[in-house]
């Protein structure tokens, strides 16, 4: 496959990257400043230099040409403000999801968070209540999209363990960890499985080998 992930710096996508290119599908990540272009090419992924924040969907439609699934996992990231959480987490979502449906790349993956589900409580923090509720808005408006096979995937707290190779992935898990090793695992077995199309899913560490998870998301219909 041809597998265009958005947001191909960060610490998700890189392993994700690795992974694929690995087993020998060409990957393209989109990152913002040349400068991160070395991190991708130490795994033979295609480093392509775009910011969805300023980019006209027609730039972002070229680059997706041709490709056979897109991953969005890009976020503002620690440190930014609320403007951002829209910008990046909601903005660039929806700018990378018209996009793919632009170009006919069908399959839609999009790295959520588990917290997108409800509403923050009044008492969350503010930057991290915008960042919730862009999530949440991210996802909503790609699971109304009919011209997409998309796959919403919400991983509870990221660590930088070890993968284990064995998770909990369901509608609903209730809270735990998740290795970001796990999350890039369980990526590729949802490119890898259709029929994981139009599911919303929450995932942590837990028993149940990656494989064996998503095929019994699967076959839940």
């Amino acid at each position: 496959m041809r597998i265009v992930i958005a947001g191909g710096h960060g610490q998700i996508a890189l392993r994700l990257e690795r992974l694929l290119t690995a087993r020998g599908d060409e990957v393209a990540g989109i990152i913002r400043k040349p400068e991160q272009a070395g991190a991708l090419l130490v795994s033979d992924t295609e480093p392509v230099v775009c910011d969805l924040e300023t980019a006209s969907l027609e730039d972002v439609v070229k680059h997706l040409e041709g490709a056979d699934a897109a991953v969005f996992a890009a976020g503002a990231g620690p440190g930014s403000g609320v403007a951002r959480k829209d910008t990046v987490d909601r903005r660039s979502a929806v700018l990378f999801a018209d996009a793919a449906e632009r170009a006919g790349v069908r399959r839609f993956l999009i790295i959520s968070t588990m917290g997108a589900a409800h509403e923050p409580p009044p008492d969350t923090e503010p930057v991290f209540a915008a960042y919730l509720r862009a999530k949440a808005a991210a996802d909503d408006d790609i699971r109304a999209r009919a011209g997409l096979d998309w796959t919403v995937l919400r991983p509870g707290r990221l660590t930088n363990e070890p993968g284990t190779g064995r998770v909990k992935l369901a509608e609903r898990t209730g809270r735990a960890e998740i290795t970001r090793d796990d999350v890039a695992a369980v990526l590729v077995a949802l490119l890898d499985e259709p029929r994981t199309a139009g599911h919303t899913l929450e995932l942590i560490n837990g028993d149940t080998p990656v494989a064996e998870a998503v095929s019994a998301v699967a076959e839940q219909g």
